[in-house]
């Protein structure tokens, strides 16, 4: 329930604001006093876009503030609130939208800032917005199927089990098809991949080989290079030549000496035990240098073979993979698609069952959607006839006619048309085709009545100006009609009739007023004494006399006893 509206610097409301009341909430007031103002400051909460052109002249910036009260909102709204961390724990829902004469804007809902996209959807389960207008919105059929759906709750958990069937069915279908196309691409894709499969097969790679062959190669290139400095080292550690001495028989006599040393003068003793660990270390290189060196062969038969084993692994890592793990994890995916192929058949067999059986489901699921569409859809007419004939229309009949749809979709197998004949004797015709403007507002009235007992997904709606055109004992049908809808939901209701503002639980009168070359609209509350006044005013204008004001009396009497049926009825 929206508790408050505040605004400021909105058009021609430089700051007001307005309180509502549970019920009938009625706006009242002359021609430009800014009632439609206010209407689109509730629009602007529910996410309507405005421009910098509706700020107040002279002002940089208009914000707009709504309160609402979370006891009556619905269980998804809460859910979504809080799905997108906005704390729901205090009992209200604060929204307030700020925008600068620059185009900037903000939106916050509790403090939390949001997108525009966010606060329309917590808008559409705050407030429903009827004008003149909206009424067209009957003529599109997707709408009346939705209004049908809305009023009967069983018809919508068939639709929901309806809507898991198609989806199920729709999915097999979609696989079937990718399936067969893969089946026409598979021949030429087979054979690339046999191709492939085999290519790598003959390469017999084995993981880390790569590595192995680059050093053997590495040292098989070098082989010359290598020879020679074995041959030198060799020779520089053991040497015997009357030229030159090797390091290994230098030593060796260095050592030698040194343990002849010992026997006269100890002090040299840690010198031999380093110069004899020195010995025995250059000693077991060049053993090893040696044994090197025997087994040391320039083979350029040997270097040919693993240079063309190299190449086939760089062919391989180059088509297949970075590396032979890479390569090898290709070739598994090629196996396993291979595998798949020769499956496809069978998988195709199997998904035409399922696609059978899905769809088995899917009719059964559409049948028992239709069924209970036709049951819904009767007893809405019937209450929709019983509200047009209150309304000023006692020979209209209105017929929602459900046939079946040339395919299947996600709402089901319906297509679903209401008509509607004015007068008896006159053939039903679609909406479109017969209704007027003014029958289309009762209409659309009459269903909002009927629905109103059913649909709680919006707790308050606004009525602007329906009452255009309209007058007399049928004015005094259309406030009934709306004092019935406020019974179940909060209504803002924007009138012009004095019958209607007559059924008021909470009567607001709007002014406008020019004070320093400025104009600006207040908005204020009336009292019993003011209320009279203003309903005598609507109903003879501004020259009252005492018989209008005595008529306003009369009025808000009969609006009291009406009221007091319509809660006895309710």
């Amino acid at each position: 329930m929206l508790k408050t509206l505040t605004i400021w610097n909105f058009a021609l409301l430089e700051h007001v604001q307005v309180r509502f009341d549970r019920g009938l909430n009625i706006l009242t007031g002359e021609t430009g006093a800014g009632k439609s103002i206010l209407i689109g400051a509730i629009g602007t909460i529910l996410g309507k876009r405005i421009t910098a052109e509706a700020i107040r002249t002279g002002c940089d910036w208009l914000r707009v503030e709504a309160v609402f009260s979370l006891e009556d909102l619905s269980s998804e709204l809460l859910d979504f609130l809080q799905e997108q961390a906005i704390d729901t724990t205090d009992a209200t829902l604060v929204i307030r939208r700020q925008l600068s004469a620059s185009g900037r804007g903000n939106i916050l809902i509790n403090g939390c800032h949001v997108t525009l996209s966010i606060l329309r959807q917590v808008g559409s389960y705050l407030l429903d917005i009827h004008g003149q207008n909206d009424s067209l919105a009957l003529l599109k059929p997707e709408n009346q199927m939705k209004l049908l759906m809305q009023f009967d709750d069983t018809a919508q958990d068939i639709l929901a089990t309806y809507q898991g069937a198609y989806s199920a069915w729709r999915d097999f279908c979609k696989d079937y098809a990718r399936r067969k196309k893969e089946a026409h691409d598979t021949e030429a894709r087979q054979d690339m991949l046999l191709w492939q499969e085999k290519e790598i097969s003959d390469g017999k790679l084995k993981i880390g080989e790569d590595v192995k062959l680059e050093k053997e190669i590495e040292r098989l290139s070098h082989a010359e290079r290598i020879s020679h400095y074995v041959e030198e080292s060799y020779r520089l550690l053991n040497n015997t030549t009357r030229e030159e001495c090797g390091i290994v028989p230098a030593l060796s006599t260095i050592k030698r000496n040194l343990t002849e040393l010992l026997r006269y003068d100890d002090a040299l003793e840690n010198a031999q035990k380093i110069v004899e660990e020195a010995y025995i270390s250059l000693q077991e290189a060049s053993d090893e240098i040696r044994t090197y060196g025997e087994g040391l062969r320039f083979d350029p038969a040997a270097l040919d073979m693993l240079q063309r084993r190299m190449d086939t692994i760089y062919r391989l890592r180059k088509k297949y993979g970075a590396t032979i793990e890479e390569v090898l994890s290709h070739q598994r995916k090629i196996k396993k698609e291979l595998s798949d192929m020769q499956n496809l058949d069978a998988d195709l067999s199997e998904l035409k069952k399922q696609i059978a059986s899905s769809y088995q489901h899917l009719k059964e699921s559409a049948s028992s959607l239709t069924v209970q569409r036709k049951k819904t859809a009767h007893v809405l007419e019937q209450g929709i006839e019983e509200r047009l004939s209150s309304l000023g229309m006692p020979d209209a009949h209105f017929h929602i006619d459900i046939s079946p749809a040339e395919n299947y979709t996600k709402d089901g197998h319906d297509l679903v048309e209401m008509r509607f004949s004015a007068n008896a004797g006159q053939a039903e015709k679609p909406l479109h085709k017969i209704a007027s403007g003014g029958e289309l507002s009762r209409i659309a009235l009459a269903i909002k009545t009927v629905a109103s007992t059913k649909d709680d997904a919006v707790p308050s709606m606004v009525f602007d100006e329906i009452d255009t055109g309209i007058g007399g004992k049928t004015a005094q049908m259309v406030a009934e009609c709306i004092a019935i809808v406020s019974r179940y939901k909060q209504v803002l209701c924007i009138t012009h009739l004095p019958q209607i503002a007559s059924m008021a639980d909470n009567h607001l009168y709007i002014a406008k007023t020019t004070k320093d070359g400025s104009t600006s609209t207040t908005v204020r509350v009336l009292k019993e004494e003011d209320r009279i006044r203003e309903i005598a005013r609507m109903a003879s204008g501004d020259s009252m006399t005492e018989v209008s004001l005595e008529n306003a009396k009369e009025m808000l009497l009969h609006a009291h006893q009406k009221k007091e049926e319509i809660e006895a009825d309710s």
